[in-house]
């Protein structure tokens, strides 16, 4: 017995095992067990001062007999145990090889198919014709036009209901134009007409917030005048401010906010006080590196699958349409997340440092909620674990709400809050905000495709019943699981339908008369 314990307690020590408190034979085995059971930390305690004379005792053969203490397997919630870390580690690395696998596979089906010759024939058809470019330079005239009223309405020359009126007059104007052009014009390509589209629609949404925020600069001034005439007079004097209505009212501010990286107008934005050149250079080569990897992806990864799912969808075999679509999902899931980076982080970064924009806000931490509760590794991620679990009931809102925040800004204050002021509902003013999200994207889609096919808008609508769902009937990782199921799938499902309605439309369409 005594070797053996000697043997056993030099295990113990080279192994690490952990104190016991538990178990063990004779009378002050059951003490302990009894103090492991109701003392709590005093058995710990205990333990360990134990522990710490175990070397004392080595040869009494009292501790080879307790190798056991009372605990809870790891995965047990009741554990305690959170470092997750080497399971996250072993589930990136098993992605990688899974998808450098189904990359190799394409290559050695496919070849390599990336293409720059052809990148530049989606934007023209014509080297001599540049709709798309003519129409983005047209776009000026609006955003003067809308100058042009503001102006004659700080001065007085124009009545509030006139100068309603021509805005109102100008930004349907503003979404109509480019979109009966992109529909009437043969020489423009459909990826011309997006980046037309989007121009205009940017446009649009910047000179609706433009026109918002001098009405109420105006009205302001008018309160002002009406205090002033009242006989109160302000003590002290007035603070100083960089810019004030109306000496706003210049081509210089406007065109600056027009080049911001925000939608929503402000007379005196925050300013950076320089321009980090090296800032700068990362995110413009981080710009030109994920524009060629986004091509290089769809060109060889998406574009073949998209094309061998024709024959699928016109046969309606539903499991190899099902096959399809998963084996689209990873590849478009994956060029979805770089593009948010390249978008939201590069070029808005890039943008804002060039013009010394201060709000860098783009985005927010939407990839918490959506990763969820069980992501937290540890002690120093404990907040924004917590802060998932806290916005875990609105998780698909949430996510609508964080991801593109320039959108979202917009919305708030130029949508949502003017409508509760207006006595509707949150219910209601909520989704008005889904429907002209729902409107816009429907608008980017279907008319650079000149085809009207509404899943786009059936899509972001679609989102206020799943909130609902979400928030009712799914709690925790299995809320997070669905948000995330609808970033995946959602996307690659829409991608489909409008390239096989495109398909049918214009290669099978039987010929005419």
């Amino acid at each position: 017995m005594g070797d053996r314990g000697g043997a056993g307690g030099s295990r113990r020590r080279r192994t690490g095992s952990r104190p016991t408190s538990q178990g063990g034979g004779g009378p002050a085995g059951a003490d302990d067990e009894m103090g492991d059971v109701g003392a709590g930390g005093d058995a710990v305690a205990l333990a360990s001062a134990k522990d710490k004379n175990r070397d004392a005792d080595v040869g009494s053969g009292y501790w080879d007999l307790r190798c056991h203490r009372l605990q809870d397997s790891l995965f047990s919630s009741d554990s305690g145990f959170s470092n997750y870390r080497g399971i996250l580690n072993w589930c990136v690395v098993m992605l990688i090889l899974s998808n450098a696998r189904l990359f190799l596979e394409n290559l050695i089906k496919y070849g390599i198919l990336v293409d720059p010759i052809q990148v530049v024939s989606l934007f023209l058809k014509d080297p001599y014709s540049w709709p798309a470019l003519c129409l983005v330079i047209v776009a000026n005239v609006f955003a003067v036009a809308a100058f042009q009223v503001e102006k004659r309405l700080a001065v007085g020359a124009l009545t509030e209901q006139a100068g309603l009126l021509l805005h109102v007059v100008n930004l349907a104007t503003v979404l109509c134009f480019p979109a009966a052009v992109a529909l009437l014009l043969e020489s423009i390509t459909p990826v011309g007409s997006v980046l037309a589209l989007m121009v205009y629609t940017i446009l649009f949404l910047k000179l609706f917030s433009y026109r918002d925020v001098n009405l109420w600069c105006r009205e302001r001034r008018a309160r002002a005048k009406a205090t002033a005439a009242s006989g109160s007079k302000a003590s002290g004097g007035a603070a100083l401010r960089a810019v004030s209505y109306p000496d706003n009212l210049t081509y210089r501010d406007l065109y600056y906010f027009l080049f911001a990286p925000t939608l929503c107008y402000e007379l005196n934005f925050p300013r950076s006080p320089r321009i980090r050149k090296r800032f700068l250079l990362r995110r413009l080569l981080e710009m030109l590196f994920f524009t060629q990897l986004q091509v290089g992806l769809i060109q060889q990864w998406m574009v073949p699958t998209i094309q061998n799912s024709m024959k699928p969808f016109k046969d309606m075999d539903y499991s190899r349409i099902m096959e399809r679509l998963l084996k689209l999902a990873v590849p478009n899931h994956l060029i979805w997340l770089i593009f948010f980076y390249w978008l939201f982080h590069s070029c808005l970064n890039a943008v804002a440092e060039l013009m010394q924009f201060g709000d860098r806000e783009f985005y927010r931490d939407w990839w918490w909620v959506a990763l969820g509760v069980g992501w937290g590794l540890g002690g120093s991620w404990h907040h924004l674990v917590t802060l998932s679990a806290l916005r875990n009931s609105e998780s698909v809102t949430y996510f609508w709400q964080n991801w593109n925040i320039p959108v979202h800004k917009w919305c708030i204050r130029h949508f949502y809050k003017p409508m509760l002021r207006r006595g509707s509902s949150k219910w209601a003013a909520r989704t008005g905000v889904f429907l002209a999200s729902a409107f816009f994207h429907e608008y980017l889609v279907s008319i650079p495709l000149r085809m009207f096919r509404l899943w786009a808008f059936t899509g972001m609508m679609a989102q206020i019943p799943l909130a609902w769902i979400v928030s009712r009937f799914f709690r925790g990782n299995y809320g997070n699981a669905a948000v995330w199921l609808t970033l995946i799938i959602g996307q690659p499902v829409a991608v489909l339908m409008y390239v096989h309605d495109y398909y049918v439309l214009n290669y099978e369409a039987p010929p005419a008369a």
